[in-house]
């Protein structure tokens, strides 16, 4: 059973560590780790479900993969490859697999500023795994996701007692910034974390919510003024779809670059929203302020409301796709490292598909490897030498 030439996801995931003794081991890491990943590409979203999934395509797994079984993997013994997973590696190697992909795709994300220099977008936000928490086991992740194509290239555990304030310095230490602008939620506008981004090389562009209270004056009292010519620049965009037509209007300025005493700032923002529900003949208004270390030389208003929409990405490609399509939310594995080790397999597979399925949209994939568990395994790749 070890003459697996492995490429793809499963070549990194092979770099795994088992953590199983060695006496009465009944079947190979690699294995398990295949009818995980060809599980949940077909959409299995528990360890019940994979296993089911093994076991009903018994037959054709180890034809594809070239070996005899007397009997495929039990729930049991999926659940426990979850929860007793070195999930520090398992989160390494789904990273570095992630790398590899957005290296694939370079246009991903990627906006050319004024000065003709690229720049290319990370959003970095928290989410809450909410299947495990109903149990009472609060797990909370932090993930980097490429703007556009929702690649999860870095994630994390955030530890009990503590947030994502400490948890995201962690998860960006060490990495080469240069060329990347890092996009965050009003959460992560902080101080030490701006003059972290900028140490790295990176730029950031941050929302400005009440947990800046002073710095969130400030911006509102200049965009509440007249600004004079010259001083500022606006962009707008309006959008049709879904019932409604969205008016984005967003409007930046330098006259406070001097004033601010936040490090790297070079320009401040508002993004104003106006939206008409056609049918109900009503109307909603939303304004947002922001800072960004990009000067004007570098990103105007039309660049910055671009990238603003790119960091919904991390929303709308990654963390909704996880929760609604791969059903982590709905999931009710808890204990140990499974909440987290899932999360994990789910970024990858992802990647996988963003980077080389046929098909744009995921339950379209997954219907597809469902019905063809073999061309599932060869997707992840499986291949028996």
């Amino acid at each position: 059973m070890d003459q697996l030439y492995c490429t793809g996801l499963l070549a990194f995931l092979r770099e795994v560590p088992d953590p199983r003794k060695a006496r009465g081991q009944r079947y190979a890491w690699w294995f398990l780790l295949a009818i995980i990943c060809g599980a949940m590409l077909s959409g299995q979203c528990s360890g019940r479900a994979i296993a089911q999934w093994g076991v009903e395509n018994g037959p054709e797994v180890m034809a594809c993969l070239q070996i005899s079984l007397p009997w495929m993997p039990s729930a049991s013994t999926i659940r426990r490859v979850f929860q007793h997973v070195a999930v520090e590696m398992l989160e390494r190697q789904i990273a570095a697999f992630g790398a590899q992909v957005d290296q694939e795709l370079p246009a991903s994300g990627t906006l050319e500023g004024r000065d003709g220099e690229l720049l290319r977008g990370l959003a970095v936000d928290g989410k809450a795994v909410r299947g495990a928490n109903a149990h009472g086991v609060k797990v909370h992740l932090v993930s980097c996701v490429r703007h556009e194509s929702g690649v999860t290239l870095a994630q994390s555990k955030v530890e009990e007692k503590t947030n994502e304030i400490r948890a995201v310095p962690e998860l960006l230490a060490g990495q080469d910034l240069s060329g990347t602008l890092v996009s965050l939620d009003a959460m992560l506008t902080q101080r030490a974390l701006s003059e972290q981004i900028r140490a790295q090389r990176g730029d950031f562009l941050m929302v400005v919510k009440g947990n800046q209270p002073s710095l969130l004056e400030d911006i509102a009292t200049l965009f509440q003024t007249p600004l004079a010519e010259g001083a500022h620049e606006t962009y707008r965009t309006v959008s049709k779809g879904h019932g409604r037509q969205e008016e984005h209007t967003l409007t930046c300025s330098t006259a406070l670059q001097s004033y601010l005493e936040w490090p790297g700032v070079r320009q401040v923002f508002q993004r104003r929203r106006d939206c008409l529900y056609v049918k109900r003949q009503t109307h909603s208004h939303e304004i947002t302020y922001g800072v960004t270390s990009l000067g004007p030389d570098r990103a105007g208003a039309q660049e910055l409301e671009t990238l603003m929409r790119w960091h919904w990405t991390i929303e709308n490609r990654s963390h909704y796709v996880r929760d609604e399509t791969m059903k982590e939310d709905r999931c009710q594995m808890h204990t140990g490292n499974a909440p987290q080790a899932m999360a994990a397999f789910r970024n990858g597979l992802i990647a996988l598909l963003r980077a080389h399925g046929q098909y744009d949209y995921i339950p379209d994939a997954q219907r597809h490897y469902q019905a063809h568990p073999q061309e599932a395994l060869h997707f992840i790749g499986a291949r028996r030498l």
